[in-house]
Order: structure tokens, then sequence, then C-alpha cells
């Protein structure tokens, strides 16, 4: 629930907020202290008994692990929990002649506007309107985008939790600048011979704020199996990145949940790399997953880890490299199956020299020009699954 400062004539110009009810602020506040007073019980130290033999020990030692991750999960919850109830967000009203010119303008397109403002965020700036329209088959809301893009002199487009028209129902719509960058992706995929299912699962995630995420996940072994677990670590790392845990929290509470259920073939590589399109900085996070290269002209960097998947130990930490992306640059993340079939001790030069050397531009003909490399370094023999996930990153012209 939202609640508005009521509007005078005095406050027109004034900066108001919007923010949760004092009653919701309150409850989440002390689901929030409960939460932590609940992770002080569980994150106690580990009592070791020189007295116990092997099993026991280990069996105490998996007991403590297991609160452990626990006592971290409520502490984390509890943070996201106080930092929405303190949640608020400015907004300025127009001037008034402003604020006329536009909803006249809009309604000569059919377009009726019952409320429009600046909404202030950090540096990104963003335009708040409450609208609907009774035109025949109503707007996409890209074409009002277009529209309000001339009326305020700024690109503007709808943020990506908007609905995607205008029609009868009055509803609330978001527009943003046009992030600075645009991007393409594209992916070649090749399943292990016998098999009809990959064990490599991808996702690619966009976000309000302006963010692209790949993520990349290989599971052990290959077929049905392989598939589901790594199809389980995106859907559970989506989730967990979309309630507002970290990329650190969310890791080490997937890796929990693979080692709680006790199961060698639960292991699974994570690849992660978020891009910010606005200034271009791209983020990787690895845990156990192939290197990931970043092309820029004839030149490649190679992005490596030596972490482990996840599955197999606690409290994993998961490498990042940040790197800030130029125009013209390209993304290339890979799955282990795509580097075992080179000769071992030279694939990073060989991959590195074949992603340099290509000219091509379209990031779906790059991957599959790569995977053709690849299966006939191999001679056709697909020991295991491969993916190549490549996003492309341009200049918003």
């Amino acid at each position: 629930m939202v609640i508005r400062m009521k509007k005078t004539v005095q406050d027109r110009q004034a900066k108001r907020t919007f923010l949760l009810s004092e009653y919701g602020r309150r409850k989440l506040l002390t689901y929030a202290d409960s939460f932590r007073e609940l992770a002080k019980t569980f994150d106690d130290g580990f009592d070791w008994k020189k007295e116990e033999d092997r099993h026991t020990h280990l069996y105490n030692r998996r007991l403590w692990e297991n609160r452990r991750l626990l006592a971290e999960n409520l502490s984390e919850m509890a943070q996201i929990m106080s930092e929405v109830a303190g949640e608020v967000f400015s907004y300025r009203a127009m001037d008034e002649r402003r604020q006329k010119q536009v909803v006249q303008a809009m309604r000569g397109e059919g377009i009726r506007i019952e409320d429009i403002y600046y909404i202030e965020e950090q540096e990104k700036g963003k335009i708040g309107v409450t609208m609907s329209t009774d035109r025949q088959g109503g707007y996409r809301v890209e074409e009002v985008a277009d529209m309000l893009s001339v009326l305020f002199d700024r690109r503007l487009e709808a943020s990506v939790t908007s609905p995607y028209f205008v029609d009868t129902g009055c509803r609330h719509y978001t527009f943003v600048e046009e992030a600075r960058f645009v991007v393409m992706t594209g992916s070649a995929r090749a399943v292990k011979e016998n098999e009809e299912i990959s064990g490599d699962n991808y996702s690619i995630v966009e976000s309000e704020n302006g963010k692209i995420t790949l993520l990349l996940s290989d599971g052990m072994g290959s077929g049905e199996q392989a598939c589901e677990g790594s199809e389980a670590v995106l859907d559970l790392m989506e989730k967990l990145l979309e309630a507002g845990y970290t990329y650190k929290t969310a890791v080490n509470l997937v890796n929990g949940a693979l080692l709680a259920r006790g199961e060698e073939q639960n292991m699974s590589t994570l690849d992660i790399c978020e891009v910010d399109l606005y200034s271009g900085a791209a983020e990787f996070y690895k845990v156990g997953a192939a290197p990931s290269y970043i092309k820029r002209g004839n030149m490649v960097e190679q992005i490596a880890s030596g972490t482990l998947p996840l599955g197999i130990f606690r409290g994993i930490e998961a490498d990042c490299t940040v790197r800030r992306l130029m125009d013209g640059d390209y993304v290339v993340l890979l799955s282990d199956g795509v580097l075992d079939v080179l000769e071992q001790g030279e694939y990073e030069n060989d991959v590195c020299s074949v992603i340099g050397k290509t000219d091509l531009q379209s990031p779906k003909e790059i991957a599959e020009a790569l995977l053709q490399y690849v299966l006939q370094r191999s001679r056709g023999n697909i020991r295991d699954d491969m993916t190549i996930l490549v996003l492309g990153l341009w200049e918003n012209a």
C-alpha cells in the first residue's frame, strides 16, 4: 500500500514522497527484528569435543554449518525487510505550464493523463504517468514513449515493469532515460551424443535499473538429470536476485540448498555476467565455471576463476571481476564442454585467437561460428554438452 502526501497550491512545485503506510512499515521492522534475533540463536561457535569419534565429529560439523547457513539467510532477510521498510522515493511535480502542454498534446492522441510527475532516483531521470485511452486497440507503451520523448525532448523508454499496453484501464507507467548502450545476444548449443536433452541451461534477465544479466549453469553429467540440476540452480538464482539478495548471498544459499540434498550429482557450475547499460560496467561472477572472454576488435581478454562448482563445499566465495565495456565489445560465455574438446594446455590461446579473428558482428553468428570450429576440432565427437552465449554491446545511436 502506498500513500501520497496531499497536494496543495503551495506545494505544487515541492518534492513529495511515496512511502509504505506506517502500519506496513512497523510490521516489516518487527519481522526484521524477529529474524535477527532468530539468526543469533543459530549463529554460535562450533564446539569440538576431543572424545568424539570421526563420524560424530563430521555429523556435528555438518549440523553447525547448516545452522550458520540458516543464520546468514535470516540475517539477509532481516536486512532486506529493513531496507524496504525505509524505502522512499521522491517525486517532483511539473510546472503547471509544462503539465498542461503534455496533457493537452496527449489528449489530442486520445490518451487521458490523470497524473504526471518527475521521479528522482540517483542519476537516472524518470517520469511517472497514470493514464488510459479509449482508442480502439489502445497503444503499445513504446508508442507512448516516443510521444513523450518528443514532448520532453529527452529519449525515453518504458521501464521493464510497466504494462505493455495503454488501454481503457487507468494504470501507472514509468518512463526512464534511454540507456547509453543497447545489447544483442545470441547462443549456440550442441547436445552430447546419445542424449536428447542438454545438461546446460542459461537465462537472460533484464532489470528495471538498466542492467542485463547472463546466467549460465552446467549441470554435472549430461541428460535429463543434469538438465534438472542446472535448471534448478538458475530458477533459484533468479528468484533470490529478484527478491533483493546480493550475488554473494544468493550463490551461498543455492550452494547450501544443493549440499542439503546430500547428493554428489547435484554439483553444477554457475557463470554470471551483469552489464550496466548506463555505464558499460560488467561484473563477472564465477563458481566453477569455464573462462569467459571479452572481445574488443581483434584483442581478446580472458576472465578465469579457480573456484569449485556448487554443491561441494560450504561457504564458497564467488570470484568477482569488473571490467568496463565499450562500444562494439562482445562478451562470450562458454560451458565446460566447449573447452574440453580442445587440446590440453593450449585452449586459452586457441579460443582467444578464434574469437579475435572473427569479423562477424551478429552475436548469434559469432556463437554459431565458434561452435562449428569446436566441432571441427573434435571431428564431430560431442563428448559433453556445449553451450556458447554471446552478448554484443553498442552505443545507443
